[in-house]
């Protein structure tokens, strides 16, 4: 076989497998999607383990999907308070939101009414930069807008044992639980994870993982600036009650 035969055999054979593997990305786009919103739902209604009263582990992506379309309202809202009608929560990316400006960012919030109990949370969710690359988490609060419910955390790259510990470690995620945003004056202090341990008796504190300061030091900033941006909302529902 001539150089030039050859030439043309592999030159076809690469034509042939990057569109074999461009069809094949095409015909599984959609249910990846699929796979990613159902991931997302299980991650927004894990920080309301405690109100669900239940463990995600152990149920379908059917019924999360059930969960979210019987009992979950989705909006989307601005930084002064108002409400996107052209958009899905579900749909927002928050890796492209937090690059944007402020005033142009749209913030998910997901609204959670447990039918057993008739209690109403607030899901809202954040985005920072741990050690090494980007965390986020989903924050259920309370119907006050001040109490955590509880939280659930991921990352791109913390390490193992060390940083990942804000997504593997169930029991410091639960020390977010019954902690406060606001101070008895009504001030915003959001929550520290402190290096050293939390002071008893502090409801906006937090203990930080051993090891992993510098990604403690993410989580707090990622609350601090992230949550903040849903107060101009949260005072207009505050207003209407």
């Amino acid at each position: 076989m001539s150089t030039t035969k050859i030439y043309l055999f592999v030159a076809s054979m690469t034509v042939v497998v990057a569109l074999l593997l461009t069809g094949f990305r095409m015909a599984t786009a959609e249910q990846a999607e699929i796979n990613e919103k159902v991931f997302n739902k299980r991650a927004i209604l894990k920080s309301l383990a405690e109100g669900l009263n239940g463990n995600l582990d152990d149920i379908s992506d059917e019924e999360v999907q059930a969960i979210f379309e019987k009992d979950v309202k989705q909006f989307v809202i601005k930084a002064d308070g108002t409400i996107n009608e052209e958009l899905a929560a579900e749909n927002v990316k928050m890796k492209k939101e937090v690059k944007k400006p402020v005033e142009e960012r749209n913030l998910p919030l997901f609204v959670y009414a447990n039918p057993v109990s008739n209690k109403t949370y607030y899901i809202t969710a954040v985005r920072g930069k741990g050690l090494w690359d980007e965390i986020w988490g989903s924050i259920a609060l309370e119907e006050d807008f001040n109490t955590i419910v509880g939280v659930s955390y991921d990352h791109a790259a913390e390490t193992p044992g060390l940083g990942a510990e804000i997504k593997d470690n169930s029991a410091w995620v639960a020390l977010f639980t019954g902690k406060k945003l606001y101070d008895d004056a009504g001030n915003f202090v959001s929550i520290n994870v402190r290096k050293g341990g939390a002071i008893p008796g502090n409801p906006h504190q937090v203990d930080a993982i051993t090891g992993a300061t510098i990604t403690g030091d993410g989580v707090t900033k990622m609350l601090e600036s992230g949550l903040q941006l849903y107060e101009p909302y949260f005072a207009t529902l505050k207003a209407g009650m």
